[in-house]
């Protein structure tokens, strides 16, 4: 899927409209009086626009961050807030991408895209040429009428991607998305999530252990701390857009580049 216009969408990361702020959460699976929190006093603010990469060790608390993001859990403590609404519980503005796509494999590609919109009752002639517009988005048109055990990995994730936008949500949470995918399909995959963040101006909330990954999507890149995590780097990048600009992956050759992936992994590693 190619970029549609360069000029289509300025310069997202820069925006100063709040999305989502995080205030001072922490969460406790355990609640006996020695228990470590999985995460410890996180203040975090998302504006509208941004992709947002979140690294760190095994453990740390990243899934655990993008479950509250989700409404899957409450915090311990502190709050988190939707265009100024605190989150309590799921709805549609937040749209979660697993790892492992939770497609009905049984039903064809179409009538997944279109499972979201039938339970909110849309009426079915939008749900219909909504279908096709995301189906196109996600490159599956020819393949719509296929069972999802019928799809490679790939494609059950740009169904699951599809999935997730057609409800229009306000940003999209993705746990390692790409992690289960082999090299190609993986690059593949982060092309076509970089043209819909581009394209569409969605927010992204995206969770990895690639580092390179993380450089070459996100305008920001958050780094966790070992367990409890805290965030212990807000690293502002800029590559996703020299991709776009200049249609290659030079970028990944400049000394720029190569300076901030030895800052993160070194921030990594020496955990």
């Amino acid at each position: 899927m190619a970029v549609e216009n360069k000029e289509k969408v300025s310069d997202y990361y820069e925006s100063t409209n709040e999305l989502i702020s995080i205030e001072n959460v922490s969460l406790v699976y355990d609640k006996s009086p020695s228990a470590i929190p999985a995460i410890d006093n996180i203040n975090i603010k998302i504006y509208n626009g941004e992709f947002i990469c979140v690294m760190g060790p095994s453990g740390c608390g990243k899934s655990s961050l993008l479950n509250i993001l989700a409404g899957f859990k409450a915090p311990t403590s502190g709050t988190v807030k939707l265009n100024q609404t605190e989150i309590k519980g799921v709805d549609s503005h937040r749209g979660v991408v697993f790892q492992h796509p939770p497609l009905y494999e049984w039903f064809s590609v179409r009538t997944n895209i279109a499972f979201g919109p039938k339970m909110k009752k849309v009426p079915k002639n939008k749900i219909k040429a909504d279908v096709e517009k995301y189906l196109e988005k996600v490159g599956l048109t020819e393949f719509a009428d296929k069972k999802v055990y019928e799809l490679s990995g790939g494609m059950k994730q740009r169904a699951a991607i599809a999935s997730v936008l057609i409800n229009n949500p306000e940003i999209l949470l993705m746990d390692e998305p790409f992690g289960a995918l082999d090299a190609l399909t993986r690059e593949q995959m982060q092309v076509l999530t970089r043209d819909i963040w581009w394209n569409t101006g969605k927010t992204i909330f995206f969770i990895t252990h690639d580092v390179d990954e993380a450089l070459i999507l996100g305008t920001r890149v958050l780094v966790m701390s070992k367990h409890p995590g805290k965030i212990i780097a807000d690293i502002p990048v800029n590559f996703t857009k020299d991709y776009i600009d200049d249609n290659s992956d030079d970028t990944r050759y400049t000394e720029n580049y190569h300076e901030k992936r030895k800052y993160i992994m070194k921030l990594i590693n020496e955990q």
